[in-house]
């Protein structure tokens, strides 16, 4: 089990999507998650006992079954081999219940000491017991490849974890000796896991000072959309000010991990600093290499001339840092109350499929939401899965912003494709990250249009096309800069450890290319790379937004042109989990990601809305 994966509860980039909606102002009924469905309480026996059985059990499963896999495969059809996995399953489902439960509450109030204590006890003690566990995938690994195949062949209970098996051995070539996999493993909750925690811990507490008022970082960063320039200039200036006071910790904790990871990519044998991701979402480095180039190209027809439109809009040059998400005069700055977005979203949903709906509503109805922004709290947005004998969850800040009923949109995504996943058990049910966002930005996508659909005139239609673009350059554009600036850092890193000022620079250096000459960068915006949560849970994980962006477009395109049958056969891509290579997943609907035309065919959609605006000048 890989109790340091946080992607599961990364955030949304603060760059995240924007939209439009009508006026509304109460925001008094935001709910609150109820996490008794996974434990009745962080001090209740049920967690306790839990906790307990994890240690038992897993020891127990070692003592059964280590040393004695490949003589149990050699058997007969496969002999109790699928015991081994049944059993391995469930204690995957136990120890996940148990992390779920304290990393959502840890999320919840990162301030609370209680909170923190619970979330590092249980950390360790299921590193502990996990660490038991270790064996089983490298044994499994070293099974003659024949010998495997024909249980699978020969025992339909076995065969039915064939895409487990099967992509468990594309980690072959990277796995290290028992002793070695379990050093690392029992010394990640001192190391990147502790690393990530300090960032999490460090960011939640971070004070922001505007008109002698302190607020966390979440107001702020709504501030940057602010329809008053002063007001988006002061947000600036805040966040450039803590970031800048705390940069020396930031600059430890990048350099700190990206060592730390380029020591366990040495030792594990990848070539490029990317390939471990590239692994992990069973993506080939071709493929994504295929989108950064195409979308790097794309730079000047999307952003830069994005950018230089908007700033003649709003009567200016060039458009400072603190201007690029700033609203047009066409925007509503109506407050979005929560009845409104929730309706706004289903709604959506429901056009393209009642049990899309259906399924989201549940969010709503059973408080698997968590919505208000407090102090304390996780910053952002993410929606978790937890384990398939229990439901996803889902964490927003929402301040009745048109972003935030798009973020809405976005997480619901991905609790209705991790509904569906769920059936392929704890170990199939988990997506990789490229097409786990393929689901989220297609929930964004319809709601997107439906509300493009009661547009009431050409002023409102501008609105909302220009702030649709401006989310696919976040989704797009924004994370591919992301994803270069790391891959720079991870480079450079590898000659020795980078000082604030270089990182810095770097951060400047893809943001110019980026953003383009529209842009303003002005002192103190070097810093802004230090709040990207992703940078440190998941290195290298942005791409995936710009993957799955890219993918939407193309899917919608298929879907607006060719409707009957398209919902039964996304449902179906949902519902395969882990269990499909993308390539199997994006056949049914004539597509191809190892295509290069296929990146430039979902950037022309982002174009076309470019075009469509600047005929609107004429």
């Amino acid at each position: 089990m890989n109790l340091h994966n946080h992607a599961e509860f990364l955030r949304m980039p603060a760059d995240a999507p924007q939209a439009q909606a009508a006026a509304s102002t109460d925001l008094s009924n935001l709910p609150r998650w109820n996490l008794t469905d996974l434990y009745p309480a962080p001090d209740s026996p049920e967690l306790s006992q839990d906790l307990k059985l994890s240690a038992e059990r897993s020891v127990a499963f070692e003592t059964k079954w280590k040393g004695k896999l490949e003589a149990e495969v050699s058997k007969a059809q496969g002999g109790n081999f699928a015991d081994a996995i049944k059993e391995f399953e469930q204690l995957e489902e136990l120890m996940g219940r148990i992390y779920s439960y304290a990393g959502l509450l840890y999320a919840d109030d990162t301030s609370s000491a209680t909170n923190a204590k619970l979330y590092g006890d249980v950390q360790q003690k299921l590193t502990d017991a996990s660490s038991h566990l270790i064996f089983f995938s490298l044994e499994l690994n070293r099974i003659d490849d024949a010998l495997l195949d024909k249980a699978i062949t020969d025992n339909p209970a076995i065969g039915h974890y064939k895409p487990w098996l099967v992509d468990l051995r594309k980690d072959k070539p990277y796995q290290l000796d028992d002793k070695t996999e379990a050093l690392f493993h029992e010394k990640s909750v001192t190391g990147f896991g502790a690393w990530n925690r300090l960032f999490d811990e460090t960011m939640s507490g971070l004070r922001f000072t505007i008109d002698g008022n302190e607020l966390p970082i979440e107001p702020v960063l709504t501030m940057l959309q602010d329809a008053d320039g002063a007001t988006r200039k002061k947000a600036s200036a805040a966040l450039s000010k803590t970031f800048g006071e705390n940069l020396r910790l930031f600059t430890l904790i990048t350099n700190t991990l990206a060592k730390d990871k380029e020591i366990s990519d040495r030792w594990r044998g990848f070539e490029d600093i990317a390939d471990s991701r590239h692994l992990a979402n069973r993506v080939e480095r071709e493929v994504v290499d295929a989108l950064a180039r195409a979308v790097n190209d794309a730079y000047p027809r999307i952003s830069h001339r994005y950018y230089a439109l908007k700033a003649k809009w709003l009567g200016l040059e060039q458009l400072d840092n603190w201007d690029r998400n700033a609203p047009l005069p066409e925007s509503s700055q109506a407050t979005i109350g929560w009845d409104e977005a929730k309706a706004t979203v289903l709604d959506a949903y429901a056009g393209f499929a009642p049990e899309m709906a259906d399924i989201a509503r549940d969010f709503f109805d059973k408080n698997w939401i968590d919505a208000p922004s407090r102090l304390g709290k996780a910053p952002g947005a993410f929606a978790h899965p937890t384990v398939p004998s229990a439901h996803p969850y889902v964490l927003l800040n929402y301040l009745g912003k048109p972003r935030d009923v798009m973020t809405l949109a976005h997480e619901l995504g991905h609790g209705v494709h991790q509904v569906l996943a769920a059936k392929q058990g704890a170990l199939m049910a988990s997506t990789p990250l490229t097409l786990a966002e393929t689901a989220s930005v297609f929930g964004e996508m319809l709601t997107f249009q439906s509300l493009l659909a009661k547009a009431k005139d050409k002023r409102e239609r501008k609105a909302m096309l220009a702030q649709k673009t401006e989310d696919m350059i976040n989704t797009v554009v924004r994370q591919i800069a992301f994803y270069e600036f790391e891959r720079k850092v991870h480079t450079e890193r590898k000659n020795g450890e980078l000082t604030a000022e270089q990182i810095g620079e770097i951060w400047m250096e893809v943001q110019r290319s980026s953003l383009g000459p529209a842009i303003r960068l002005n002192p103190g915006y070097e810093s802004f790379w230090t709040y990207i949560p992703h940078f440190i849970h998941s290195p290298f994980y942005v791409y995936a937004y710009a993957f799955g962006d890219c993918l939407v477009n193309s899917l919608y395109a298929v879907y607006q042109n060719n409707p009957e049958g398209f919902q039964d056969k996304y449902f179906d891509m949902l519902k395969a989990g882990g269990t499909r290579h993308h390539s199997e997943l994006l056949a049914p609907f004539g597509l191809d990601a190892s295509d290069p035309a296929f990146w430039q065919q979902g950037l022309s959609v982002i174009e076309g809305m470019i075009d469509e605006l600047e005929a609107m000048e004429d």
